[in-house]
C-alpha cells in the first residue's frame, strides 16, 4: 500500500474507491475538524461555493435530503446533494441535479484535488495525526465536485453526529434535524440528550433551525442551542406538520402545513407516516431557505417536487407479486417506523423476511423491534450476512433471535444475501396459493439492502 500522502492517479471510479478504502474507515469518526479546515483552505474553500442546507438526526436523513433536493430542483435551482452511505455504487453519494456525479467528473476532480490532499496528509503526519479519513476525503471530494459544477445550493447529510462530523466545516443557512433516537451510542452517547448535544453542533449563527418532532429532552437541547446562537427555530407539531394523510400501496396523499402556507392533496410516492413527516420537514426547510419561513412556496412547485421523490432502499418495492420490499432500516427506531409502514400498505398475512445486521448496531433492539412489529403476522426469518467485515455472522444472529423469542422453527440462517433472498422468494411463491397474501422483506442494514437491490435488479 502506498503512503496516504502519495496518491497515484486514478483511472476509474473503482480506483478512487479503493484509495478511499485504504484510509481509516468511515465508521471510525475522528473527533476533529482541523484536518477538514486545512484541506478546504488549501483548495480555496469549496465548501463556501454555495449556500448549505445541512441535515442531521438519527433516521430519515437521506430521504429528507432527497425531498429537499426535489423541491429545490422544482424551482430550477442547481442542487448538489451529499448523502451516505451508498447502496450500490460510491458515486451515489455525490449527486448533481438529482443524478449521481458522472464517472468522468468523479475521477477527474479526485485527481485534481489529490496533490492538495497529499500536502495536508503530509502536514498531519508531521504533527503525529492520522491522514484524512475515508469520510473526510469523500466529503472534500463532494465539495470540490459541487464547486466545479457549480451548484446553487448544497444539501449535506451529516455522516455521524454533528459537532465533529466532516461536513460541519460548512456553515448552514438552514439546519435540519430529523428524529433523534439511540444509534452509535459508543460515539455519541447513550441517551437522546447527549446525542442531541452532538447533533446540535450543526446549528450556526445567521442560520435557521427546522426540526422534526423530538423527544422532550432532545428538543430542549436543540432549542437552547438555537437560542444561544441567535437563530430562528421551528418544530414539527408546533409551527408545521402533516395535517392529513391517505396511505396506499404506491405511496400516499398528504396535506402539509408549512411555515408559511398549507399545501393540500399532494402525492408522495413513498410509504409510511415517517416519510410524510420527512416531507413536511423538507417543505419547512425549503420555505426557510428561500423565504426565511415567511413566504409560501407555489403549490405546483411543492406538488411537482414531492411527486418526483424517490428513496431507493427505503421500503422500495422491487417486485410486485409477491411484493418484494427492501428497506435499509438499521436501528430499532427505524425498524419500528418501516414495520408500521409495511403493515399499513401491504397488509401481509405472511412474511418472508431476510435480515442482516452489522455488529456495531443494537442487534437485540433491532430483532426485538422486528419481532414486536410482526407479532400478528405468520413469519419466516432468514438471517444472513452482507459482505461487510462488520456483519454479524448468520448463525449468531439466528441464535440471538431464538433467544429473544422468535419461533425456532421459523428461523433459518444462510451464508449469503443471495442465498437468503432466493430461499425467501421460493418459499413465498410456493406457499402463496395456500397461505394467503405474503410479502418478502429484506432489511437490517444498508449493506444488506444494497446487495439485495443489485441481485433483484439482475
Amino acid at each position: 500500500m502506498t503512503d496516504a500522502w502519495d496518491l497515484p492517479d486514478a483511472q476509474t471510479v473503482e480506483d478512487v474507491y479503493q484509495l478511499l478504502l485504504d484510509r481509516a474507515p468511515e465508521n471510525k469518526m475522528a473527533p476533529r475538524l482541523d484536518a477538514m479546515q486545512q484541506i478546504v483552505e488549501v483548495l480555496g474553500d469549496p465548501h463556501r461555493s454555495a449556500p448549505v442546507i445541512h441535515i442531521t438526526g438519527t433516521n430519515g436523513k437521506t430521504s429528507t435530503a432527497r425531498m429537499i433536493e426535489a423541491l429545490l430542483l422544482a424551482q430550477d435551482l442547481r442542487v448538489g446533494r451529499y448523502t451516505s452511505p451508498h447502496l450500490e455504487r460510491v458515486t451515489e453519494r455525490i449527486c448533481v441535479d438529482g443524478e449521481p456525479v458522472d464517472d468522468e467528473t468523479f475521477v477527474r476532480v479526485f485527481n485534481e484535488i489529490a496533490p492538495y490532499v497529499a500536502v495536508v496528509d503530509a502536514r498531519l503526519a508531521e504533527a503525529g495525526a492520522p491522514s484524512l479519513t475515508y469520510f473526510e476525503l469523500m466529503t472534500v471530494l463532494a465539495f470540490a465536485v459541487f464547486a466545479d459544477a457549480p451548484v446553487d445550493v448544497m444539501v449535506l447529510e451529516v455522516g455521524l453526529g454533528g459537532v465533529w462530523d466532516a461536513t460541519n466545516v460548512a456553515d448552514a443557512a438552514v439546519s435540519v434535524v430529523t428524529p433523534i433516537d439511540l444509534d452509535h451510542t459508543d460515539l455519541l452517547g447513550d441517551n437522546v440528550e447527549d446525542i442531541a448535544h452532538e447533533k446540535s453542533g450543526i446549528i450556526k449563527p445567521d442560520g435557521f433551525l427546522v426540526s422534526a418532532a423530538q423527544d422532550p429532552d432532545a428538543a430542549q437541547v436543540l432549542l437552547e442551542k438555537a437560542q444561544d446562537v441567535g437563530v430562528p427555530f421551528r418544530f414539527e407539531g408546533v409551527e408545521f406538520g402533516v395535517e392529513d394523510r391517505l396511505p396506499g400501496v404506491g405511496g400516499q396523499q398528504i396535506t402539509v402545513r408549512g411555515l408559511a402556507g398549507t399545501y393540500e392533496d399532494l402525492l408522495l410516492p413513498v410509504l409510511g407516516a415517517h416519510q410524510a413527516s420527512n416531507a413536511a420537514l423538507a417543505v419547512a426547510a425549503v420555505e426557510a431557505f428561500v423565504g426565511g419561513g415567511e413566504k409560501p412556496l407555489a403549490r405546483d412547485i411543492v406538488a411537482d417536487g414531492l411527486g418526483a421523490v424517490s428513496s431507493p432502499g427505503r421500503l422500495e418495492l422491487m417486485q410486485p407479486s409477491p411484493p418484494v420490499v427492501i428497506d435499509a432500516a438499521h436501528n430499532p427506531h427505524g425498524i419500528a417506523a418501516s414495520t408500521a409502514a409495511l403493515v399499513e400498505s401491504f397488509h401481509p398475512e405472511r412474511l418472508y423476511a431476510v435480515v442482516g445486521v452489522l455488529g456495531d448496531k443494537d442487534v437485540d433492539g433491532i430483532l426485538k423491534s422486528l419481532l414486536d412489529g410482526y407479532s400478528h403476522v405468520d413469519a419466516q426469518w432468514w438471517f444472513t450476512a452482507s459482505d461487510s467485515p462488520r456483519a454479524v455472522q448468520p448463525e449468531a444472529l439466528a441464535q440471538a433471535a431464538v433467544d429473544l423469542g422468535f419461533p425456532e422453527g421459523a428461523v433459518h440462517s444462510t451464508d449469503s444475501v443471495g442465498e437468503a433472498v432466493s430461499q425467501a422468494l421460493e418459499a413465498a411463491r410456493t406457499e402463496k396459493a395456500e397461505k394467503g397474501e405474503s410479502t418478502v422483506l429484506i432489511t437490517g442494514s444498508v449493506t444488506v439492502a444494497g446487495e439485495a437491490r443489485r441481485i433483484l435488479k439482475g
